[in-house]
Order: structure tokens, then sequence, then C-alpha cells
């Protein structure tokens, strides 16, 4: 009943680079009208060859290396992912299997965007009870796949990518690293952002999305530090689903976080849905923008409208 804490974090992103200019040649768009709207400058596309559990399973490799940890030591894989084209085996198997980890429990949880912070609440609570004792929590979601690159609306906000953490559980005594999870979502909104059809393809209402993002998330951001007992001028970093520039800069504002560094990774990577948090995170830890132990708030929403997120200290 210790808690839990992050002990490191890796990403993946595959080598394909897509630019606004490569767009403005498929579509009626340009280069300043999506920097403009979105704020995206390129975004990495996945190969035909590249399904979403290889993404997964090269960031978990990354991720374990740091930790200095090997695959039969952990026993709880979670994938956040909405983009896996089968229902069996799902992509937590297919990367245990990939990674060799032997007999881990092994679930996917579909939130979309706020997949992956649902995702490290639910193995937080896991390695509480007891269940388990070391998790890989992975990101990854392939949107390439479920866009449909006629249309401008949406063509434009998307990459594809992967980033995870390895979580394990705190020593007795030690302070938990991962703080209470503030979640919820506006199930009467739900299809403002939508995977529907077949084939699969991604939609979303912009506007709806843009208006309850800047104007209820900020409250709901705060609460989740209050729960984990940080007042926002402390956060070193804030970590939001990289959705769209014009998103993240106002949420990021009104939240109160006058010191934290403020992850803009949407600019190169697009919105990755629930790759977008570890990516984003794995990316300034990289770059020695956070120090270890920096308490940091991630923050996920969308799809559904859901939401979590919660208060981490860095690894």
């Amino acid at each position: 009943m210790n808690g839990s804490r992050i002990v490191a974090i890796g990403h993946y992103q595959p080598a394909r680079v897509l630019t606004n200019d490569d767009l403005a040649a498929m579509v009626d768009t340009s280069d300043e009208w999506i920097r403009s709207r979105v704020g995206i400058r390129t975004r990495r596309i996945a190969g035909p060859d590249e399904p979403v559990d290889e993404l997964a399973a090269h960031a978990a490799a990354k991720a374990l290396a740091a930790a200095g940890l090997t695959p039969d030591e952990i026993d709880l894989v979670l994938v956040a992912t909405s983009t896996a084209i089968d229902r069996s085996p799902n992509t937590a198997a297919r990367v245990a299997a990939r990674l060799g980890i032997p007999g881990p429990a092994a679930l996917d949880v579909n939130v979309v965007c706020a997949g992956f912070t649902h995702a490290l609440a639910t193995a937080d609570h896991t390695l509480r009870a007891g269940a388990a004792t070391r998790a890989l929590v992975i990101g990854a979601d392939k949107m390439s796949d479920v866009t449909d690159w006629t249309d401008r609306s949406t063509c434009v906000l998307v990459g594809d990518g992967a980033g995870a953490a390895v979580v394990t559980a705190c020593p007795p005594g030690a302070e938990p690293g991962i703080g209470p999870v503030l979640w919820g979502s506006v199930p009467e909104m739900g299809h403002a952002v939508r995977i529907e059809g077949t084939p699969p393809r991604f939609a979303q209402e912009g506007q709806s999305v843009y208006r309850w993002a800047t104007t209820r998330l900020p409250a709901i951001a705060r609460q989740a530090c209050e729960k984990a007992g940080v007042a926002p001028e402390e956060l070193a970093g804030v970590v939001l689903h990289q959705a769209n520039l014009r998103i993240i800069e106002p949420l990021a504002q009104k939240l109160g976080a006058v010191h934290a560094v403020v992850a803009r990774d949407v600019t190169e990577s697009g919105n990755t849905s629930a790759a977008s948090i570890p990516l984003a995170f794995s990316k300034l830890l990289e770059q020695g923008a956070l120090r270890s132990g920096d308490p940091v708030l991630l923050f996920g929403f969308g799809g559904n409208l859901s939401y979590a997120g919660q208060v981490v200290r860095c690894p």
C-alpha cells in the first residue's frame, strides 16, 4: 500500500516525416493554414509493415533498458491504444510476446487521447493493491491507419508513435511518485471525437472540443494538483495531451503553472492520441528540461470526452 513510481520512460517514432508542404500536395491546405490553426509543423507516419504493437514494443524496450530491468521482471503490461486493428490477441499480449515477457497480466485500455493517464492510474492502483510489482505502461497509436487522407480538417492533425513507462511499487517508507488520479468524462459529448465505421475513421467536432477543453479543463487540472498536494506554481513541468497548440497554451496559462516547462511536442509530432503524453514527457527528460524528482502534471483529455490527470515525480 506504499504507492508506486515511474522509474524509467522511453519513446519511439517512425522514421518517415510528413511535413505541412507534403500535405499541401495531397489536400487543399498550406503550411500557414496548419500552423495558424493547430501549431503543427511535422508529424511521423508509420509504414504499412509497422503495426501499432511494434511501435509500442520499441518504446517499451527503451524504457526497460533505461530502468535496468529484464523482461522477466515485468508482471503487468498495460497498453493504451484506440487504433488496434485486431480484437484478439490484444496489443498488450502482442507487445509481451515481442519483448519475451513471460506470463504477465496483459490488458489494453481504450480511452483514446486520455488513455495513457488512465492506464498509469490503473497500474498505480494495481501495484498499491499488491496484484503486481512491476508494470509496463504504454501509450501507442497509429492514427494514420484511421485517417481519411482526403479530409483536410483531420489529416493535418495526426501522427504515429509510442511512449512507455516502467512503474514499480515503492519500497516501504518511500514517498509515492504517482499522485492520486482525477478522472471522469462527459458521455453526452462523446460524439465530439470519434473513430467509427468500417473501415474505422477519425472524425471530430473541432469547435466543440476546443470550447470544452479551454473552458472546463483548467479547473479540473487544478483539482488534480490539489489531490496531489502540489500547487500549480510548484510544478516543474506540464505535459498535456498534445492535441493542438491553441488548446495547450491557454490551458497551461489558466492552470497557473507559472514556473513549469510546458510540453509542445505537438509542433513536431502532431496528435498521436494515447502516445502523446509519454512521448512528450520522454522527450523533455531526454533533453534535460526536467530533473529527477521534479513534480510534473500529466493530463490527458479527448475521446469520449474523457479526462484523467495526476502529478508524478520524474524518474
